[in-house]
């Protein structure tokens, strides 16, 4: 007696389900699919056990897009985004104690604009932005000590992004710098 292939793919977890409901979700309600489709491509999600019987359910489902807004927070501890990280239109720092340090200089930026609103209470803060990114600090509030930023190389026109960071924080101090490469 032969014995079927076993399906290679690796088996899902409840975040890889829950990432697919949720696609579902998003394209019957943007209008990609019906309800009758929505109803059978949810089946087949919730019954799959491999990422290959996953496939055929999200077949066809426009990409997921960019989030826009996105929440980081903290009432202590260190805050850290280095690396290639995606990072959203809108990106919000929320810390009453603790470090902060944000790397954007390998990040995935696909807004010509991005606005990062810091709302921390004590202790030191970071950012590192991209070699030729224009940098705001305006509306950036602050009790205790001025940022300290020193404006890269003059930018080129269409260059990098336009960062501008606003809000507010209480005690401590904000270093900006370009990153060397």
């Amino acid at each position: 007696m032969t014995s079927l292939p076993e399906d290679p793919s690796p088996l899902i977890g409840e975040d890889d389900r829950d990432t697919a409901v949720q696609r579902l979700q998003e394209a019957y309600t943007e209008g990609h699919i019906s309800h009758e489709e929505m109803d059978e491509r949810l089946h087949q999600v919730l019954t799959a056990k491999t990422h290959g019987e996953l496939v055929p359910a999200l077949a066809s489902l426009p990409e997921k897009k960019a989030d826009t807004m996105s929440t980081i927070s903290a009432a202590s501890g260190r805050i850290q985004r280095r690396g290639a990280w995606r990072v959203p239109r809108v990106l919000k720092v929320e810390s009453a104690f603790g470090r902060l340090h944000l790397d954007l200089s390998r990040a995935v930026i696909e807004h010509p604009v991005i606005d990062v609103e810091l709302q921390l209470g004590a202790g030191k803060a970071k950012i590192t932005v991209p070699r030729d990114a224009i940098v705001e600090v305006e509306d950036l509030r602050t009790v205790w000590k001025d940022p300290r930023y020193k404006t890269g190389r003059r930018p080129r026109p269409g260059g990098g992004p336009t960062i501008r960071i606003s809000g507010a924080m209480e005690y401590g101090r904000l270093t900006i710098r370009h990153a060397r490469r």
